[in-house]
């Protein structure tokens, strides 16, 4: 391992968190609903900074940095609010990840569902069909982006998943890849535990990207692989992006509007409330029960990693758990609403 990169990151993230400080750029917007029951202090957006500075030099090509580039200024101009339209940045999304996917070939021929392989045969639909996934990972990542450590702690138990699979590792040579990605974002959790930076939209879109883009890659160079193993990997963001839609449609709210009603917002506000723990421990219980039962469905999906069915079935269960737990914790949150 290069000493260099270890020693790199936490200095870069000092320094650009002390220049963001001083010149008060790119800090968190407590007025926001979905940031204002957490923390009350002006936290640095830097995370998504730190990822697009180490993604220039240890993981993407010059073709990828142009796309990287697009995904993170839409994020960059997100954050300092410059571009307010949820509208806006989703068509800037579609239309970067769609040029991005022609170029990289992130489309698949075969998912094992005879329907829409017939459809993913015809080459413009596959572009379309993959472009809307990884929007909705990408989305999706944001919206689970509420409590500290939540994305980076879910994404990083994925890259070290993979980094330990003897399939993946044995027929890919993505192993460098792989550990300086781990390095980072195990960098990025200690100052986001801290309280010391956030990801932002920006950094939570290029997690998205990378990663969907990264998954689908894998699963396109050893195709033996189910391919709802991915689809498992990546099923909390997607979920909590397609559920916040449904749940938002039936109470007549634009799905575009950020809010406090997420799972982990519920989950927060169950453990801070109903035993009274402080905020931050209630924060990072949270964020570690989350990632917790999933880690815990990835690893018996690993073991099953060819089996479509094993994988499904792990899918819908998961499905099930957070539907439950979602209604419980609704309820419990708003026992006024449901006792009139």
């Amino acid at each position: 391992m290069d000493f260099f990169y270890l020693l790199t990151i936490p200095l870069l993230t000092i320094f650009i968190n002390f220049i963001f400080n001083k010149k008060n750029f790119l800090q968190s917007l407590t007025g926001d609903k979905h940031q204002l029951f957490i923390e009350k202090n002006n936290i640095p957006l830097s995370g998504g900074v730190i990822i697009f500075i180490f993604s220039i030099f240890f993981f993407i090509q010059k073709i990828e940095f142009f796309y990287f580039l697009i995904v993170f200024l839409i994020g960059i101009l997100s954050d300092i609010k410059i571009l307010k339209s949820a509208k806006v940045r989703f068509l800037l999304q579609g239309i970067t990840i769609f040029f991005l996917v022609i170029y990289f070939d992130l489309y698949l021929s075969d998912i094992r569902v005879p329907l829409l392989n017939h459809l993913l045969e015809h080459t413009i639909f596959s572009y379309i069909f993959f472009t809307f996934c990884l929007l909705i990972v990408t989305n999706g990542t944001n919206f689970i982006d509420g409590l500290n450590g939540l994305v980076i702690k879910y994404y990083l138990l994925i890259l070290i998943l993979i980094f330990n699979m003897d399939v993946i590792n044995e027929t890919m040579n993505i192993r460098t890849y792989l550990l300086n990605y781990i390095i980072l974002l195990i960098y990025l959790l200690l100052f986001n535990l801290l309280n010391k930076l956030y990801l932002g939209d920006s950094g939570s879109y290029l997690l998205g990207v990378s990663m969907g883009s990264l998954l689908i890659f894998i699963y396109k160079e050893i195709s033996f692989i189910s391919p709802f193993f991915v689809v498992l990997l990546l099923w909390y963001p997607c979920f909590e992006n397609l559920f916040s839609i449904i749940r938002k449609k039936r109470f007549n709210l634009s799905p575009l509007n950020a809010d406090n009603k997420h799972l982990h917002h519920l989950l927060f506000y169950y453990l801070n409330s109903n035993f009274n723990f402080t905020k931050i421990f209630s924060n990072n219980m949270s964020s570690i029960l989350i990632n917790l039962v999933n880690f815990v469905f990835f690893i018996i999906g690993a073991n099953y990693v060819n089996n479509s069915l094993v994988q499904i079935f792990l899918i819908f269960t998961l499905i099930l758990i957070y539907v439950f737990t979602y209604l419980v914790l609704f309820k419990f949150r708003y026992k006024k609403f449901f006792n009139h």
